[in-house]
Protein backbone atom coordinates (compact mmCIF):
# COMPACT_ATOMS: atom_id res chain seq x y z
CA UNK A 1 0.00 0.00 0.00
CA UNK A 2 1.16 3.52 -0.82
CA UNK A 3 -1.64 5.58 0.67
CA UNK A 4 0.61 8.63 1.11
CA UNK A 5 2.43 8.77 -2.21
CA UNK A 6 3.03 12.40 -3.21
CA UNK A 7 1.89 13.58 0.21
CA UNK A 8 3.77 15.23 3.05
CA UNK A 9 3.28 14.60 6.75
CA UNK A 10 4.48 16.44 9.85
CA UNK A 11 5.38 14.49 13.01
CA UNK A 12 6.27 16.04 16.36
CA UNK A 13 8.10 13.88 18.85
CA UNK A 14 9.55 11.65 16.15
CA UNK A 15 12.87 10.90 17.82
CA UNK A 16 11.93 7.60 19.45
CA UNK A 17 9.06 5.33 20.35
CA UNK A 18 5.63 5.87 18.81
CA UNK A 19 6.81 8.94 16.91
CA UNK A 20 9.72 7.13 15.25
CA UNK A 21 7.64 4.06 14.40
CA UNK A 22 4.91 6.22 12.88
CA UNK A 23 7.32 8.41 10.91
CA UNK A 24 8.86 5.23 9.45
CA UNK A 25 5.44 3.82 8.62
CA UNK A 26 4.40 7.01 6.84
CA UNK A 27 7.60 6.95 4.78
CA UNK A 28 7.11 3.29 3.91
CA UNK A 29 3.74 4.23 2.43
CA UNK A 30 5.21 6.99 0.30
CA UNK A 31 4.95 10.07 2.50
CA UNK A 32 7.60 12.73 2.74
CA UNK A 33 8.10 13.26 6.46
CA UNK A 34 9.03 16.40 8.41
CA UNK A 35 9.98 15.68 12.02
CA UNK A 36 10.01 18.25 14.80
CA UNK A 37 11.65 17.39 18.12
CA UNK A 38 14.11 18.69 20.71
CA UNK A 39 15.73 15.26 20.88
CA UNK A 40 18.70 14.82 18.53
CA UNK A 41 17.73 11.18 18.09
CA UNK A 42 15.21 12.47 15.55
CA UNK A 43 18.22 12.68 13.25
CA UNK A 44 18.59 8.92 13.63
CA UNK A 45 14.95 8.51 12.61
CA UNK A 46 15.65 10.53 9.47
CA UNK A 47 18.64 8.37 8.61
CA UNK A 48 16.66 5.16 9.13
CA UNK A 49 13.99 6.45 6.75
CA UNK A 50 16.50 7.59 4.16
CA UNK A 51 18.44 4.33 4.25
CA UNK A 52 15.20 2.52 3.50
CA UNK A 53 14.66 4.74 0.46
CA UNK A 54 12.25 7.20 2.04
CA UNK A 55 12.28 10.97 2.36
CA UNK A 56 12.55 12.77 5.70
CA UNK A 57 13.86 15.95 7.28
CA UNK A 58 14.35 17.03 10.90
CA UNK A 59 14.00 20.50 12.40
CA UNK A 60 14.82 21.10 16.06
CA UNK A 61 11.47 22.17 17.48
CA UNK A 62 10.43 23.05 21.02
CA UNK A 63 6.65 22.61 21.03
CA UNK A 64 6.38 24.98 23.98
CA UNK A 65 7.09 27.86 21.58
CA UNK A 66 4.30 28.78 19.12
CA UNK A 67 6.78 30.41 16.73
CA UNK A 68 8.78 27.17 16.58
CA UNK A 69 5.70 25.29 15.40
CA UNK A 70 4.97 27.97 12.80
CA UNK A 71 8.54 27.46 11.59
CA UNK A 72 8.09 23.67 11.50
CA UNK A 73 4.99 23.90 9.31
CA UNK A 74 6.75 26.42 7.07
CA UNK A 75 9.77 24.09 6.78
CA UNK A 76 7.54 21.20 5.74
CA UNK A 77 5.85 23.27 3.05
CA UNK A 78 9.16 24.71 1.86
CA UNK A 79 10.84 21.30 1.66
CA UNK A 80 7.98 19.37 0.08
CA UNK A 81 5.64 21.98 -1.37
CA UNK A 82 2.75 20.78 0.80
CA UNK A 83 1.57 19.38 4.11
CA UNK A 84 -1.34 16.97 4.08
CA UNK A 85 -1.45 15.58 7.60
CA UNK A 86 0.07 16.10 11.02
CA UNK A 87 0.73 13.77 13.95
CA UNK A 88 1.17 15.68 17.21
CA UNK A 89 2.98 13.15 19.34
CA UNK A 90 5.51 15.15 21.40
CA UNK A 91 4.99 14.73 25.12
CA UNK A 92 6.51 14.22 28.54
CA UNK A 93 5.78 11.78 31.34
CA UNK A 94 6.15 13.49 34.74
CA UNK A 95 7.48 11.49 37.69
CA UNK A 96 4.89 9.50 39.59
CA UNK A 97 3.91 11.10 42.88
CA UNK A 98 0.72 11.90 44.84
CA UNK A 99 -1.24 14.91 43.59
CA UNK A 100 -0.56 16.95 46.73
CA UNK A 101 3.19 16.47 46.28
CA UNK A 102 3.47 17.52 42.60
CA UNK A 103 5.84 20.54 42.49
CA UNK A 104 4.91 23.54 40.35
CA UNK A 105 7.74 22.96 37.88
CA UNK A 106 6.49 19.44 37.06
CA UNK A 107 2.94 20.62 36.60
CA UNK A 108 4.12 23.51 34.43
CA UNK A 109 6.13 21.16 32.20
CA UNK A 110 3.13 18.86 31.74
CA UNK A 111 0.91 21.81 30.84
CA UNK A 112 3.48 23.35 28.52
CA UNK A 113 4.40 20.20 26.59
CA UNK A 114 1.51 17.75 26.89
CA UNK A 115 -1.25 20.32 26.43
CA UNK A 116 0.01 23.66 25.15
CA UNK A 117 2.41 21.91 22.78
CA UNK A 118 -0.51 20.15 21.11
CA UNK A 119 -2.63 23.33 21.14
CA UNK A 120 0.09 25.44 19.51
CA UNK A 121 0.86 22.72 16.96
CA UNK A 122 -2.79 22.51 16.00
CA UNK A 123 -2.99 26.27 15.61
CA UNK A 124 -0.08 26.29 13.16
CA UNK A 125 -1.37 23.26 11.29
CA UNK A 126 -4.94 24.53 11.05
CA UNK A 127 -3.82 27.88 9.66
CA UNK A 128 -2.06 25.97 6.87
CA UNK A 129 -4.95 23.60 6.24
CA UNK A 130 -7.40 26.50 6.00
CA UNK A 131 -5.26 27.92 3.20
CA UNK A 132 -5.03 24.71 1.19
CA UNK A 133 -8.53 23.34 1.63
CA UNK A 134 -8.18 20.79 4.39
CA UNK A 135 -6.05 18.18 6.06
CA UNK A 136 -5.91 15.59 8.84
CA UNK A 137 -4.62 15.93 12.38
CA UNK A 138 -3.99 13.14 14.87
CA UNK A 139 -3.02 13.88 18.47
CA UNK A 140 -1.47 11.47 20.95
CA UNK A 141 -3.56 11.28 24.10
CA UNK A 142 -3.48 8.15 26.26
CA UNK A 143 -5.73 5.79 28.15
CA UNK A 144 -4.84 8.33 30.81
CA UNK A 145 -7.09 10.70 28.87
CA UNK A 146 -10.04 8.38 29.56
CA UNK A 147 -9.31 6.83 32.94
CA UNK A 148 -6.97 7.64 35.82
CA UNK A 149 -4.17 5.84 37.63
CA UNK A 150 -2.75 6.80 41.02
CA UNK A 151 0.15 9.23 41.24
CA UNK A 152 -0.23 10.50 37.65
CA UNK A 153 -2.51 13.50 38.17
CA UNK A 154 -0.63 16.00 35.97
CA UNK A 155 -0.33 13.55 33.09
CA UNK A 156 -3.93 12.36 33.38
CA UNK A 157 -5.24 15.93 33.46
CA UNK A 158 -3.31 16.97 30.37
CA UNK A 159 -4.27 13.87 28.38
CA UNK A 160 -7.93 14.47 29.23
CA UNK A 161 -7.38 18.00 27.94
CA UNK A 162 -5.97 16.68 24.65
CA UNK A 163 -9.10 14.57 24.14
CA UNK A 164 -11.29 17.63 24.69
CA UNK A 165 -9.14 19.84 22.49
CA UNK A 166 -9.36 17.31 19.68
CA UNK A 167 -13.16 17.25 19.87
CA UNK A 168 -13.29 21.05 19.92
CA UNK A 169 -11.18 21.30 16.77
CA UNK A 170 -13.27 18.65 15.00
CA UNK A 171 -16.45 20.61 15.69
CA UNK A 172 -14.97 23.94 14.66
CA UNK A 173 -13.29 22.92 11.42
CA UNK A 174 -15.29 20.03 9.96
CA UNK A 175 -16.85 22.32 7.36
CA UNK A 176 -13.35 23.39 6.29
CA UNK A 177 -12.45 19.76 5.47
CA UNK A 178 -10.11 19.54 8.46
CA UNK A 179 -10.39 16.38 10.54
CA UNK A 180 -8.99 16.05 14.07
CA UNK A 181 -8.80 12.75 15.93
CA UNK A 182 -6.68 11.35 18.72
CA UNK A 183 -5.26 8.04 19.83
CA UNK A 184 -5.29 6.69 23.37
CA UNK A 185 -2.51 4.10 23.68
CA UNK A 186 -2.16 1.91 26.71
CA UNK A 187 1.23 0.74 27.95
CA UNK A 188 3.68 0.92 25.05
CA UNK A 189 7.35 0.02 25.51
CA UNK A 190 9.37 3.11 24.53
CA UNK A 191 12.44 4.84 25.94
CA UNK A 192 10.06 7.02 28.00
CA UNK A 193 8.36 4.00 29.60
CA UNK A 194 11.32 1.61 29.72
CA UNK A 195 11.65 2.03 33.49
CA UNK A 196 8.18 0.51 33.86
CA UNK A 197 8.96 -2.30 31.44
CA UNK A 198 12.06 -3.08 33.51
CA UNK A 199 10.10 -3.27 36.76
CA UNK A 200 8.87 -6.77 37.61
CA UNK A 201 6.48 -5.28 40.17
CA UNK A 202 4.93 -2.91 37.63
CA UNK A 203 4.63 -5.60 34.98
CA UNK A 204 2.89 -7.99 37.37
CA UNK A 205 0.39 -5.33 38.47
CA UNK A 206 -0.28 -4.05 34.96
CA UNK A 207 -0.56 -7.39 33.21
CA UNK A 208 -2.93 -8.65 35.89
CA UNK A 209 -5.43 -6.03 34.76
CA UNK A 210 -4.89 -6.25 31.01
CA UNK A 211 -6.58 -9.07 29.13
CA UNK A 212 -3.77 -9.11 26.54
CA UNK A 213 -1.19 -9.88 29.20
CA UNK A 214 1.51 -7.80 27.54
CA UNK A 215 2.62 -4.32 26.55
CA UNK A 216 2.43 -2.95 23.01
CA UNK A 217 5.29 -2.15 20.68
CA UNK A 218 5.35 1.28 19.00
CA UNK A 219 4.73 -0.25 15.59
CA UNK A 220 1.36 -1.51 16.85
CA UNK A 221 0.25 2.09 17.39
CA UNK A 222 1.45 3.49 14.08
CA UNK A 223 -1.13 1.72 11.94
CA UNK A 224 -4.04 3.51 13.59
CA UNK A 225 -2.37 6.89 13.09
CA UNK A 226 -1.86 6.20 9.39
CA UNK A 227 -5.45 5.10 8.96
CA UNK A 228 -6.77 8.26 10.63
CA UNK A 229 -4.62 10.40 8.35
CA UNK A 230 -5.67 8.52 5.23
CA UNK A 231 -8.53 9.01 2.80
CA UNK A 232 -9.99 5.79 4.17
CA UNK A 233 -10.88 7.66 7.36
CA UNK A 234 -12.63 10.53 5.57
CA UNK A 235 -15.73 10.30 7.80
CA UNK A 236 -13.88 9.88 11.11
CA UNK A 237 -13.72 13.15 13.01
CA UNK A 238 -13.51 14.08 16.68
CA UNK A 239 -12.92 10.47 17.71
CA UNK A 240 -10.60 8.93 20.28
CA UNK A 241 -9.19 5.56 19.23
CA UNK A 242 -8.26 3.36 22.18
CA UNK A 243 -5.26 1.10 21.50
CA UNK A 244 -4.77 -0.64 24.81
CA UNK A 245 -5.05 -4.40 24.28
CA UNK A 246 -8.29 -4.46 26.25
CA UNK A 247 -7.06 -2.58 29.31
CA UNK A 248 -10.07 -0.25 29.56
CA UNK A 249 -12.51 -3.00 28.59
CA UNK A 250 -11.58 -5.11 31.62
Amino acid sequence: MMRFADKAVLVTGGATGIGRATAKAFAEEGAKVMIGDVDDRAGETVEIIRQAGGTAEFLVTDVRAPQALDALVAACVEAYGRMDAAFNNAGVLPPQRPLHEVPPEEMDLAVDVDFKGVFYAMQSEIRHFLKVGGGAIVNTASVGGLIADPNMSAYVAMKHAVVGLTKAAAVEYAQANIRANCIAPGFVVTPMTQHWADSAEFRAAFFAGNVSGRAAQPEEIAGTVLHLCSDGASFINGATFVIDGGQTAH
